[in-house]
């Protein structure tokens, strides 16, 4: 059994916070012949354009929100939330790239929804999945590396018993359990760190799992949502 759990120490620093969480069993996420998620990501890129109306772009209530909670934990230095990095990206009009059809459809809500999305790949996890901070020295490779950079003591993190899965809150994920082509068994996360955003984390979250049931899972395959907070501190993801 493995299970997703917020620990006591990221509570401490984000008491707000909700977790969206999908637990996705029997996807198929072979890329098509069809390239119609790079149209769908220019579509999701355009409609992002409502959370950059500040000529100031820190000063855009996204990116302050989550500026503001980095500035709570022990950051690398230049670490920024998934979101912002995106949601610049597509106001200095570049296009957000074609990964994989799974990693295509939350990058498109994550633009959408203006929150951040991340998915891993849950047969790569090693024991429970938690959400917590980094004791540090956790082992961490990420993708186009071939070296450790252990996230810093206090860092939030998400981490299992192998090391850590994704550094900063939400800033880079590790290449252990990354969502790949070959991936069938999926969690993914939507995070909000204030009760102003609920609504539109609790949105991306349906819009999300649709997309998967109806994008990618096979016959059998079945997508499961949970919200995850001060009161609800853990979800079963695989039994």
């Amino acid at each position: 059994m493995k299970k997703f759990k917020l620990e006591e120490p990221f509570l401490e620093i984000f008491p707000e916070a909700r977790i969206g969480i999908l637990v996705c069993r029997g996807i198929n996420n072979q890329p098509t012949a069809e390239d119609k998620y790079a149209a769908y990501l220019k579509e999701a890129g355009q409609a992002a354009m409502q959370y950059v109306t500040e000529p100031e772009f820190t000063a855009n209530p996204v990116i302050r929100t989550w500026r503001d909670a980095f500035y709570k934990f022990r950051t690398k230095k230049g670490a920024r939330c998934s979101i912002e990095a995106m949601l610049k990206r597509v106001s200095k009009g570049d296009t957000i790239g074609c990964i994989n059809p799974l990693v295509d459809l939350y990058n498109g809500v994550s633009l959408r929804y203006g929150v951040p999305v991340g998915g891993e790949n849950i047969d790569a996890f090693q024991g429970d999945m938690r959400l917590t901070v980094a004791e540090g020295g956790e082992d961490f490779v990420t993708y186009g590396s071939d070296k450790s950079e252990p996230p810093y003591e206090g860092e939030v993190v998400y981490k299992d018993d192998g090391g850590a899965i994704c550094r900063c809150f939400n800033w880079r994920e590790s290449v252990r359990t990354m969502l790949t082509e070959d991936t069938v068994n999926a969690f993914m996360c939507i995070e909000t760190v204030s009760e102003a955003d609920v609504p539109r984390m609790l949105e991306a979250q349906e819009a999300l799992k649709k997309l998967i049931e109806d994008e990618l899972c096979r016959p059998d395959g079945k997508v499961t949502a949970y919200v995850l907070d001060r009161d609800h501190r853990e979800v079963v993801i695989e039994e």
